[in-house]
């Protein structure tokens, strides 16, 4: 899904709640504080690389540090490159002003998954999450937005797609259409730093 798409969904859904949800949660991860204070986790099973690529994407484009994700992995392997190896020992320092991103793609999270997010709550961080209306994380998370299976009007990767471009507009860009964002794409990828982080997270 291209950023034309993206557009596209955004119009189809313009008279329904998910463009506000989306919007709102997007406007909660811009508040993390720092670099590195965005903190990203799935499941065991399922680690969100997609969202941590078009969240990184997101914060080259709108020159907004703070939404370059810190992907925390289960168990990462010890010669990964230093910003794929980040473990669940991240989440034990997670402090006010970081933000814990929950990415849950199954119908209930794992119980390990909601220890650790509680934990992460009690030192501070704000808790987000996108899931499948899991009772349990909701009540865990200070904002979350939820794909029903089978009484949603879109897949839980579009909806992942949803917050992460919401995420990279900021209030006074809220406008700004496909053309704009094309021409700072262009922009960025004629630098010297083209797609180094954005390809190791796929």
């Amino acid at each position: 899904m291209d950023a034309q798409d993206v557009s596209l969904l955004r119009d189809l859904l313009a008279s329904t709640s998910w463009i506000e949800r989306a919007d709102d949660l997007g406007r909660a991860l811009r508040r993390t504080r720092d670099p590195g204070g965005l903190l990203l986790v799935g499941t065991p099973d399922d680690e969100p690389w997609h969202l941590a690529a078009h969240l990184d994407d997101e914060s080259r484009y709108a020159g907004l540090p703070q939404l370059a994700p810190s992907l925390v992995r289960w168990d990462p392997p010890p010669d990964a490159p230093a910003h794929l190896r980040i473990g669940l020992d991240r989440l034990e320092d997670a402090r006010r002003g970081e933000t814990l991103f929950v990415v849950n793609s199954e119908a209930e999270a794992p119980v390990p998954l909601l220890e650790r997010v509680d934990d992460a709550r009690r030192t501070g961080a704000t808790v987000l999450a996108l899931d499948h209306g899991d009772p349990e994380l909701g009540a865990l998370a200070h904002d979350s937005i939820s794909l029903v299976p089978d009484r949603s009007p879109l897949s839980f990767e579009g909806l992942q797609h949803l917050v992460s471009t919401s995420a990279g507009q900021p209030e006074g860009r809220r406008k700004a259409g496909v053309r704009d964002r094309l021409s700072r794409f262009l922009d960025l990828v004629s630098g010297p730093r083209v797609l180094d982080r954005q390809d190791s997270y796929r």
